[in-house]
């Protein structure tokens, strides 16, 4: 039984260990066990995704946890908290998530016929529709919210949407709003340059162990700051 536990949950198509770098170098940083959860991103429902991440939550018993979310993997650690709030002590870090809609994802399924069904239910749900509309609401003082926003405009969303905005390839920081978060930063990623981003991992570390993002990095231009 892990005293202190950070758990990963990865994102629309991703199967899972390309986060390993980046779980690797929290949970060293912080001092504590990692581990990952695995979801089907394209045929489970929102519902089912949050009740199987309590299991595992509960099949591990930590008495502290932190919950760390890669894009879509955000949205589902809000469902959990949404439909599971009473967790062990810990914070939660969005990581280039699309809390506030993704035009990405409506221009795909608007341009691509089977993109709806490759998008899956959680997706559709959770994402398609918002753009536009009420901002999510993070309602949960005791458990500080850190979101993540990359600036760097390189991914596969560039070919679906036309962004004239900040954005990370993928997402466009705009998206990644949600009122109440502890802290807010934006960094010089990319959507999946995320997962192998040392300045990333150790600014994730800091909001876990602080509640709040290093403000040295902040203080410095963006041009100036490590990958």
């Amino acid at each position: 039984m892990p005293g202190r536990l950070v758990l990963f949950v990865h994102g629309l198509w991703m199967p899972g260990p390309e986060s390993a770098l980046l779980r690797r170098r929290v949970g060293q940083q912080l001092g504590a066990a990692v581990d990952l959860f695995t979801w089907r991103t394209t045929s489970e429902s929102p519902a089912v995704v949050a009740d199987r991440l309590q299991e595992r939550i509960h099949d591990r018993a930590p008495q502290e946890l932190h919950l760390v979310g890669h894009s879509l993997g955000g949205l589902a650690v809000l469902q959990l908290i949404a439909r599971h709030a009473q967790q062990p002590p810990g914070r939660v870090v969005l990581l280039g998530s699309p809390t506030a809609g993704s035009l990405s994802a409506e221009q795909f399924t608007a341009r691509f016929p089977p993109g709806q069904r490759l998008v899956g239910p959680f997706l559709r749900e959770e994402v398609l529709g918002r753009q536009g509309g009420a901002v999510r609401e993070w309602t949960h003082a005791d458990r500080p919210l850190g979101v993540i926003a990359g600036t760097r405009s390189l991914g596969l969303g560039r070919f679906f949407a036309q962004f004239d905005e900040p954005n990370d390839g993928t997402v466009a920081v705009r998206e990644t709003a949600i009122a109440g978060a502890a802290d807010r930063l934006t960094l010089p990623v990319s959507h999946f340059g995320m997962l192998v981003s040392r300045l990333v991992a150790h600014q994730t570390a800091l909001f876990l162990r602080d509640g709040r993002f290093g403000l040295s990095v902040l203080s410095r231009p963006v041009n100036q700051q490590p990958q």
